[in-house]
Order: C-alpha cells, then sequence, then structure tokens
C-alpha cells in the first residue's frame, strides 16, 4: 500500500487533476445519457451492418452484368448454350414449316383430284355434286385428310316457327305481352 502511495505521490499534481476532471466528466456524461448512448451505438452498428450487405449484394450485381469482368472461359460457354438452343429452336420450326408445308400440298391435291372429277363426271353427262362425296365405307379406311369436322345443315322445320319463339308472340302459350303505347298517359 505504501508503494501505491508513493507512485501518486511521485506523480505531478496537474496529471492526477486531469485525470479526476476526465473522470467527474465522463461519469457525469454517462449517468445523464447513458442510456441513449448504448441505443445509439446498438441502431448505428445495425445501420452499418445493413449498408455493408447492400453493397455487397450491389457490386456483386455488377460483377454478374459486366460481361468484360466475368471469365472468357463462363462468357464462351453461355453464347455456345445460347446458340445451342437458338439452333434448336430453329430445327423446330423449320419442322413445323414443313409440316404445314405438307398439310398444304396434300389438301392442294385433294381439292385437284376433286375437280378432276367433277370434270369427268360433267364429261359424262352427270351431276358432279353428289359424285364429289365419298361412299362411308372409303371414309372410315381412309384417314381424313381434313381436321375440320363436315357442318350439319340446320333443321328448316325448327327455324320456321314449329317451336316456341318469344320475340314473335305466338306458339307456346294462352298468354302473350305487348308493351304499352308510348307517350304521355291520357287523363284528365
Amino acid at each position: 500500500m505504501e508503494r501505491d502511495e508513493e507512485q501518486l505521490s511521485a506523480r505531478p499534481a496537474l496529471e492526477t487533476e486531469g485525470l479526476r476532471f476526465l473522470h467527474v466528466t465522463v461519469g457525469s456524461l454517462l449517468a445523464t445519457y447513458g442510456w441513449y448512448i448504448v441505443f445509439s451505438g446498438i441502431l448505428l452498428f445495425v445501420v452499418i451492418q445493413k449498408l455493408s450487405a447492400r453493397l455487397r449484394a450491389l457490386r456483386q450485381r455488377q460483377l454478374d452484368r459486366d460481361p468484360a469482368v466475368m471469365e472468357p472461359d463462363v462468357v464462351v460457354k453461355r453464347q455456345e448454350a445460347l446458340a445451342a438452343a437458338r439452333l434448336k429452336m430453329q430445327e423446330e420450326l423449320n419442322a413445323q414449316a414443313e409440316k404445314h408445308k405438307q398439310k398444304l400440298r396434300q389438301l392442294e391435291e385433294e381439292k385437284r383430284r376433286q375437280k378432276i372429277e367433277m370434270w369427268d363426271s360433267m364429261q359424262e353427262g352427270k351431276s358432279y355434286k353428289g359424285n364429289t362425296r365419298k361412299p362411308q365405307e372409303e371414309d372410315s379406311s381412309r384417314p381424313s385428310t381434313s381436321s375440320v369436322p363436315l357442318k350439319r345443315k340446320p333443321d328448316r322445320k325448327l327455324l320456321r316457327g314449329g317451336g316456341y319463339n318469344p320475340l314473335s308472340g305466338e306458339g307456346g302459350g294462352s298468354c302473350s305481352w305487348r308493351p304499352g303505347r308510348r307517350g304521355p298517359s291520357s287523363g284528365g
């Protein structure tokens, strides 16, 4: 203990007063604003962490976007993959175009054959309308070349008024509604 007292007495008085002043000032500052300083420090730490993470992500995105910074092998592989995908899509498109051309050729051939049959039947003096249709046995043995189904003609008897038509006011019921006269009501 005596040794500590000797060290304190050996120090100049000005230095001990400076330490006491610093101790009193920092102590009173912490006593008054301590919690505010602690919470501000925590908040500052969290904000710095968030900003640094965003900056890292931004730099990474810039490196990913910039093709000059990428490695040449990666760029070459991407370009080759892109070229292969384009080639594959072009081949598929060409195949679809060829199928479509083939279908059109078949349809043209069918139309030409029907015209020849019509011409032959007209030369023989027969009606060409009935001869253009094939019998059902021939159609069932050979697959259809067109994907459009034949439309059925609507029954004319039903359209003429055999059924109920609410717009005509006739048929279907014993009462019919007619709108009243337009204009002002008569009365005095």
